[in-house]
């Protein structure tokens, strides 16, 4: 049972082989990106900043030089292996000889003889999940900071696992080939990738005499292929095997792109991961043009998706290989239609990567898109900002002119000329709902029909959109538009046209009002115009249009739209048809009883990683009774009739808060950690999937756990009605507790106090003697839950009470108050809940006149918004539409 010491691994790497050019120190010692140079070293670290202090240095005690230095210095952490060392401590790694695991081989003549499988990368690990692959025990891990045990060792390409001691981990094992893992279809094993050695100018006086004849020969060859290049791709096909690119965009989703880069590297081969900030998709997909059976997966937004789809057709591989997509940031329309939903929440990357190597090939259309000049156009209709070039010459998703290109096409160009102002999706989000408002005002699309000629087929549409006199016009390739929309309709929705598709070579022609446009939003759809093969659209003015997102003011033009080709993609299957998750193959039951439990985000967000804990701070919802192949769509109609009807015993739900609309299924049976499913992804999934005894949902909108500890529970007595702000009456005569010490809870921000004080009969209503409401003390103490708490159960007068002090007036409201504090978090929660954002305090000022004061211009932007919600709400209830 003798521990396997660090230096018993000193030698579980391969020698390194022959080094190429050599590279400066700080180059090769802080990478944070893959070297595809003629110098790049073997068995490289890829380094990120990290803030991991419990994780001891990896090169040890003796060598150690943050020890030595006795003071804090940053730390790094290498994404393909997992090791933490301090940053100068980087160098000491060649002392104890550890190498990173190796993304290729050499192909110099001392490699010739070298076997072709992968060996095993094995690390030692202080941390381990699951279980030792020889006895089958779990890792017994010291949950401390300061514990140098360590207690596994594991592979960084297989991912097993074994205890640190000679009785599990036997040192024959060294030599075994590495399987590569449960994803060894999709990696590209290092021995495929081989690095190449410059040519050698010995015969220069030879090569002189070949070099016409040369040249003539590599004339004839594409630019790629005749140019050297420092790697080179030497595939071994497989049938089994469907080898991925990665390609992320960083830029996407904030800094999603950032992380998911570094897990990639982790589960894959870093040498088939690539950044497209650092150059674009060309270069590897011409180097990994000649592997069968390849795939690819684009980590972006639709507009990274078409950069690649372009790029293939530059290419003209043969045959294409179909590309899948992991939606990051908002929109992501063509990522809904393929099943791969709306964007990232916290999916596993490795379950990500098991969606890619099952998903369908299916074919997605592309249009070309020529633009001319309108001869017909006088001078009189020529605009000095229009251009005469389209910002995109095909489309996948759509092509669209008049109100919502307008709308972009405002916001890009204040991009470009102020992009400070830009930096966050908060502020984004704002500014196009500004805009589109003030376009709305101004109506500047409303005479759209009098300047545009559809022609579809050969047959003139213009009578009918003058008659629509729509402000937006829509040429729709894909079902989704707009964020999730549906603007041709739902299935079974359009009786006079065929059902939408994305490979039947039509395109949907889809008019818009601002009523419609209005609708979209909630489930309504545009007026149908055609189906159609090709459409010439001439302009007589300059209008506003946008292709796939990218907007433009386009001079009057005639425009046709036609074919193009067809792309292929990957469509994410329903999980069933995939290969089994579990070795217990048992029929599916006729019926399934099933305890649903949810969880709130506050639990989530700290216990995720934790299952146990999780589940035990999960509150019990109730019990459904669904078929046994239901998938999650109609297990969500079952849950959401729990708390609208009795069960069996004549009782209602056991919470005493009803589920908000943005409640989530949780996957808690097919990772080490719970995880969301999008709601756009609920027909892929089976409850049996994500279930076995109990389900798990996500409610953002719950309290958590550890902010109510007498929350109760099935078994104990219930609140009069779930969602009543009437307090429970306790037995006995117990006479209700004072308004000042509601007061105090309030201003302690002590939650519990509080709750407790509301159930033995206090009046949430109760003010002090300068008239401030509880709801004032708890903003001005910045409590959430408090705040949260009295929005649920106060009644609503509480939102737009005044401050009322006689000798000081300042008639201010909680949002008023929680605007001049900058608390945005706390303006959502009390504007959600229906505050006027209209009301005045003494000085004359709105809530947003309010932030504006206190310079935070974001939550200004924000009020701004929803006040001008209100305002149109306001003007809905009073005039018929």
């Amino acid at each position: 049972r003798k521990a396997i010491t660090k230096s018993g691994l000193q030698h579980l790497a391969p020698p390194p082989p022959t080094p190429g050019a050599p590279c400066s120190e700080s180059e090769r010692q802080i990478r944070s990106t893959v070297d595809w140079s003629e110098s790049a070293t073997y068995g490289e670290h890829i380094w990120f900043e990290t803030n991991v202090s419990g994780d001891f240095c990896y090169v040890g005690e003796q060598y150690c030089v943050a020890r030595m230095l006795q003071k804090s210095v940053s730390r790094r952490k290498c994404a393909a292996c997992k090791i933490v060392v301090h940053t100068p401590c980087i160098e000491q790694l060649e002392k104890i000889n550890f190498r990173c695991k190796p993304s290729f081989r050499e192909s110099g003549s001392r490699n010739v003889r070298e076997p072709t499988f992968v060996r095993h990368h094995w690390v030692h690990r202080r941390r381990q999940d699951g279980k030792c692959r020889h006895c089958g025990k779990g890792f017994q891990q010291k949950f401390t900071f300061h514990s140098k045990e360590i207690v596994a060792i594991s592979c960084s390409w297989c991912k097993q696992a074994y205890h640190s001691k000679v009785s599990c981990f036997m040192l024959q094992q060294i030599e075994e080939p590495c399987s590569l893992g449960v994803h060894a279809a999709v990696v590209i094993p290092p021995t495929w990738i081989l690095r190449a050695r410059r040519p050698q100018n010995t015969l220069k006086a030879s090569k002189k005499k070949k070099r016409a004849s040369f040249k003539r020969k590599s004339s004839k060859k594409g630019p790629e292929e005749g140019r050297w290049r420092p790697f080179i791709i030497r595939p071994t096909p497989s049938p089994l095997m469907k080898p991925l690119l990665v390609f992320v965009n960083p830029k996407s989703g904030g800094n999603q792109g950032a992380k998911i880069i570094q897990s990639f590297l982790w589960y894959l081969n870093p040498r088939q991961v690539f950044d497209l900030s650092q150059g674009g998709p060309k270069e590897a997909l011409e180097m990994y043009r000649k592997v069968h059976n390849l795939r690819i997966l684009a980590c972006g937004g639709d507009g990274t998706v078409g950069w690649i789809l372009s790029t293939l057709d530059q290419l003209r591989l043969k045959p294409p290989p179909p590309v899948a997509i992991l939606p990051l940031g908002t929109g992501n329309d063509l990522a809904r239609t393929l099943n791969w939903g709306g964007g990232y929440t916290d999916e596993p990357v490795s379950k990500i990567l098991s969606h890619v190597e099952e998903g369908n090939v299916v074919q997605l259309d592309r249009w070309d898109l020529h633009a001319q000049p309108n001869p017909e156009a006088g001078p009189e209709d020529r605009d000095e900002g229009a251009t005469d070039r389209l910002p995109l010459d095909v489309f996948n998703n759509y092509f669209s002119l008049g109100f919502d290109a307008h709308v972009t096409l405002e916001f890009h160009e204040s991009r470009e000329a102020n992009p400070e102002k830009f930096n966050s999706r908060f502020r984004n989000k704002m500014f196009y709902a500004g805009t589109a408002f003030s376009d709305f005002l101004m109506g500047s699309s409303k005479d759209l029909a009098k300047h545009i000629r559809v022609v579809c087929d050969g047959t003139d549409l213009t009578p009918k959109i003058q008659d629509l006199k729509p402000q937006c016009v829509v040429f729709l390739n894909i079902p989704r538009y707009c964020a999730g929309t549906m603007p041709w309709g739902h299935p079974g929705e359009h009786h006079d046209f065929e059902p939408q598709r994305h490979d039947d070579g039509y395109l949907e022609v889809i008019g818009f009002t601002m009523t419609s446009l209005a609708a979209l939003q909630v489930g309504g759809h545009g007026e149908r115009l055609t189906q159609c093969r090709e459409v010439v659209l001439t302009t007589s003015k300059a209008i506003p249009v946008q292709v796939d997102g990218e907007p433009c003011k386009l001079a009057a033009s005639r425009i046709r739209i036609a074919l193009r080709n067809q792309a292929t993609m990957v469509q994410k299957a329903k999980r069933r048809s995939a290969a089994p998750l579990h070795s217990d193959q048992q029929p599916v039951p006729e019926q399934l009883r099933i305890q649903v439990s949810r969880v709130s985000m506050h639990d989530y967000e700290a216990l995720h990683y934790d299952k146990e804990q999780l589940k035990e701070a999960s509150v019990p919802l109730g019990t459904v009774v669904v078929p046994g192949d239901s998938d999650l769509e109609l297990c969500r109609a079952h849950i959401e009739r729990l708390q609208q009807e009795p069960d069996g015993a004549g009782a209602k739900s056991p919470t005493c808060q009803k589920l908000s609309p943005k409640w989530c299924f949780l996957d808690a049976t097919t990772a080490s950690r719970f995880y969301r499913i999008d709601r756009a992804q609920e027909h892929l999934n089976y409850v049996t999937e994500i279930a076995q005894d109990e389900i798990y949902i996500l409610d953002p909108e719950l309290l958590g756990a550890s902010a109510r500890p007498d929350l109760p529970t099935p078994t104990s007595p219930l609140p009069t009605s779930p969602c009543s702000p009437t307090p429970r009456s306790l037995p006995g005569d117990a006479a209700p507790p004072e308004g000042e010490e509601l007061i105090e809870a309030a201003k302690r921000n002590d939650f519990c106090k509080l709750q407790e004080l509301h159930r033995a009969g206090g009046d949430l209503m109760h003010r002090d003697e300068q008239s401030r409401t509880l709801l004032h003390h708890a903003v001005s103490t910045g409590s959430k839950d408090v705040v949260r708490y009295l929005l649920d159960h106060a009644p609503a007068e509480i939102l737009d009470a005044v401050e009322e002090n006689p000798c000081s007036p300042s008639g201010e409201t909680c949002l008023h108050q929680a605007a001049a504090l900058g608390q945005r978090t706390i303006c959502h929660y009390i504007v959600e809940a229906g505050a006027s954002l209209m009301k005045t305090d003494q000085q004359g000022d709105t809530p947003r006149q309010r932030a504006e004061k206190a310079q935070d211009t974001e939550l200004a932007a924000y009020l701004e918004n929803r006040q001008h919600y209100q305002m149109i709400q306001r003007e809905d209830q009073e005039t018929a539409v």
